[in-house]
């Protein structure tokens, strides 16, 4: 995929991924919680919209579909199975994403969890994970279980280590404290808290991540480990008996750090 891809700082913490094919004045976005910074840098950058992608339904990821289709009457992508303001094109576990006039070729992952039908779009290196995977964390789970969202997480885990990840918002850092505190014998997590503290000392994103820096520093990502097993099983006073309730006191704790 010959894409270059730029984090669009939107609301309080939101990223708009603008995705541009280089020779071409054509783009898409991923998740547009709001229009005026993404209708900013199309503009500065010359380009025309050619499709928004959705992941979930939540305001902070479709807020500014309406003001963008007013501009550019483009297809909207977006799960099958939520209500996406003026959806186009709804979509499934295995559906494809391709805009021809860029290059584009994505294939949706079901990801239930943050919402029950959340979509993470893949292909090529990449991916989109909306609110599902964060850097070194995930989302709450807001209608899914903890059965659902550990199975959505071990599906993102699966895919090839130099895939790169793009999530939603910039929590990185605080993520990166809890993981610390779950895991504080791990170096690799210590040096990404220093890394990520250098970015956004500059105002630069922590983003991409890649799947095997999360598989190394993200504790909702390591329930099988035994130091996070021991950490969670301290934390709620009595035994795990597997990586799922693991999971689940994990993300208990962290809805309270």
């Amino acid at each position: 995929m010959n894409l270059e891809i730029t984090a669009i700082p939107a609301l309080r913490d939101n990223y708009v991924w603008l995705l541009e094919h280089p020779g071409s004045r054509a783009a898409a976005v991923v998740d547009p919680g709001e229009a005026g910074p993404v209708l900013d840098a199309i503009s500065r950058r010359r380009l025309e919209l050619a499709a928004i992608i959705v992941t979930h339904h939540h305001h902070d990821h479709v807020g500014g579909i309406a003001a963008l289709r007013a501009r550019f009457p483009v297809r909207v992508f977006g799960p099958a199975a939520e209500i996406i303001p003026q959806s186009t094109d709804a979509v499934a576990e295995g559906d494809a994403v391709i805009i021809a006039e860029m290059g584009l070729d994505l294939r949706a992952m079901w990801v239930p969890g943050h919402t029950l039908g959340a979509m993470a779009y893949c292909g090529d290196g990449v991916v989109f994970t909306g609110d599902t995977l964060f850097a070194a964390g995930c989302g709450r789970l807001f209608e899914g279980t903890p059965a659902q969202m550990h199975a959505s997480l071990g599906r993102l885990a699966a895919l090839p280590d130099e895939t790169r990840v793009y999530c939603g918002h910039e929590y990185t850092l605080a993520n990166l404290r809890f993981a610390a505190t779950v895991e504080p014998g791990n170096a690799a997590i210590a040096r990404r808290l220093e890394r990520s503290r250098e970015l956004r000392a500059r105002g630069a994103p922590t983003l991409p991540s890649t799947i095997a820096l999360e598989r190394q520093t993200n504790p909702f990502l390591r329930t099988n480990d035994a130091e996070v097993q021991r950490a969670a099983e301290m934390y709620c006073g009595h035994a795990l008996s597997d990586a799922t309730e693991v999971f689940a006191i994990l993300r208990e704790w962290k809805n309270r750090y």
